[in-house]
């Protein structure tokens, strides 16, 4: 815990200390909206991997002793408290992490974006129809 701790202190120190560029609000919103849309194709792609999955352990031995260790493992109270301490260090790290995120992006839309920033773009509007037919994003 201590060792967490003071890795959590050096990393706050470390963002104050360095000096950083404000990001473009046009920047960040659009790595919000790129962002959101990769959570919704994983949560699709997680769906569709469970729905394809889940009728196929329900009648096996395997799936059945699967399920029951699951069950197990989730009414352990060793988990819950396991779920409880990783929450709250999500939740305590969540203001360090915006930081470190828009840190980056202001170091980002400062010193790369002019020089990469069009390729980039390009890449991600070239990578989008791929995307769209392997890994959807809607329901």
């Amino acid at each position: 815990m201590k060792l967490t701790f003071a890795l959590i202190l050096a990393l706050q120190v470390s963002v104050c200390v360095w000096a950083t560029h404000e990001p473009d609000k046009e920047l960040v919103e659009k790595y919000t909206a790129l962002k959101e849309v990769f959570l919704k194709r994983l949560v699709t792609a997680y769906e569709k991997a469970k729905d394809t999955v889940q009728p196929l352990l329900e009648g096996s031995p395997t799936g059945e002793k699967a399920k029951e260790i699951f069950e197990e493992m989730r009414q352990s109270p060793r988990v819950e408290s396991a779920v409880k301490i990783i929450s709250g260090l999500a939740s305590e790290l969540e203001p360090v992490v915006d930081k470190a995120r828009l840190a980056l992006l202001g170091a980002y839309g400062h010193y790369l974006r002019p020089y990469i920033g069009e390729h980039l773009d390009t890449a991600i509007t070239n990578v989008k129809p791929v995307l769209d037919t392997v890994l959807p994003h809607d329901g």
